[in-house]
């Protein structure tokens, strides 16, 4: 009884120092500098593990540097991520930005009942379920159109107006951005 006793206030003093029992770990968590300002992720490896593990992969190998933003469509989402095509500064392909990926294999869908809402951030993928690899988008207003189709990775919890600041692209062209804007800087953590 008495090792129970000590092994419950150890959990208990191990909670309070970390601020609870489910404090969310700071790499769980991804911060994208903007022209703007910061943007923090929230990541949510409980529903899409393997897709939040393959974004902190790239975050932190400084894969998503200065990748644009290739896709943004006014009041749907801005979509980057494009590390074949889309660095600006190592090999931008402009004409092909959006149709590359990683190194990496793609990954297998991991779709959930999380909702697409403002602020989401979601894995993009070809017509093939199973073929995201390093794109995502974050989303401007609801898109309810997309839940349970497209793998949640996280949701902004701070920056979500320098988001609204990004670049808007043609309508015309699938929302296809000249001279677009970009993650200056990606990293793990907040």
């Amino acid at each position: 009884m008495k090792i129970l006793h000590f092994a419950l206030a150890g959990a208990l003093a191990l909670a309070s120092f970390t601020g609870g029992a489910l404090a969310q770990s700071n790499d769980d968590y991804l911060t994208i500098e903007l022209k703007d300002g910061p943007v923090v992720i929230e990541l949510r490896p409980d529903i899409a593990p393997k897709h939040v593990q393959r974004i902190k992969e790239l975050a932190a190998a400084g894969e998503y540097d200065n990748v644009a933003f290739h896709r943004v469509i006014q009041g749907f989402m801005a979509q980057t991520g494009d590390v074949q095509y889309g660095d600006m500064q190592e090999g931008f392909r402009p004409e092909l930005a959006g149709t590359g990926g990683s190194s990496k294999p793609d990954l297998p869908a991991e779709f959930s009942d999380v909702p697409f809402e403002r602020g989401t951030v979601g894995m993009a993928r070809s017509q093939d379920p199973n073929s995201a690899n390093s794109q995502f988008f974050i989303m401007f207003a609801p898109g309810d159109f997309l839940n349970g189709q497209y793998t949640v990775v996280g949701k902004v919890v701070e920056g979500m107006e320098n988001v609204d600041k990004i670049k808007r692209g043609d309508e015309a062209n699938n929302g296809a951005v000249s001279d677009p804007d970009r993650m200056i800087n990606v990293k793990v953590g907040k």
